[in-house]
């Protein structure tokens, strides 16, 4: 089980962006995470018309490495580190380090 997962609010804690809060799209398998509108960079792209690619300047996201982004906690209002504990159902659920409240429910 992983500790983001797709879906999640994050918050960035280094690196350009610091401090900008997003939605992670994608969380790959060599621990990078890809955020809503977070990393952005200019990408030069050739024109393709079989493809119906236009050619220019276009800006898209790149991937955060995981340890560059905390799971954003609303009660704190801040970025939180996440634990795992396994309920009395036997499902194992990620928790907020901080106050011990559940993520997943």
């Amino acid at each position: 089980m992983k500790r983001l997962r797709k879906g999640d609010q994050v918050i960035v804690v280094s690196g350009k962006d610091k401090g900008r809060q997003g939605t992670v799209l994608k969380v790959t398998d060599d621990d990078r995470v890809l955020v809503e509108a977070i990393n952005m960079v200019k990408k030069h792209t050739k024109p393709n018309p079989m493809q119906g690619i236009e050619g220019g300047i276009v800006e898209k996201e790149m991937p955060l490495h995981i340890s560059n982004v905390m799971l954003f906690n609303p009660v704190a209002n801040k970025g939180d580190r996440v634990g795992f504990k396994v309920l009395e159902d036997g499902r194992k659920v990620r928790y907020f380090k901080s106050n011990g409240e559940v993520v997943d429910v």
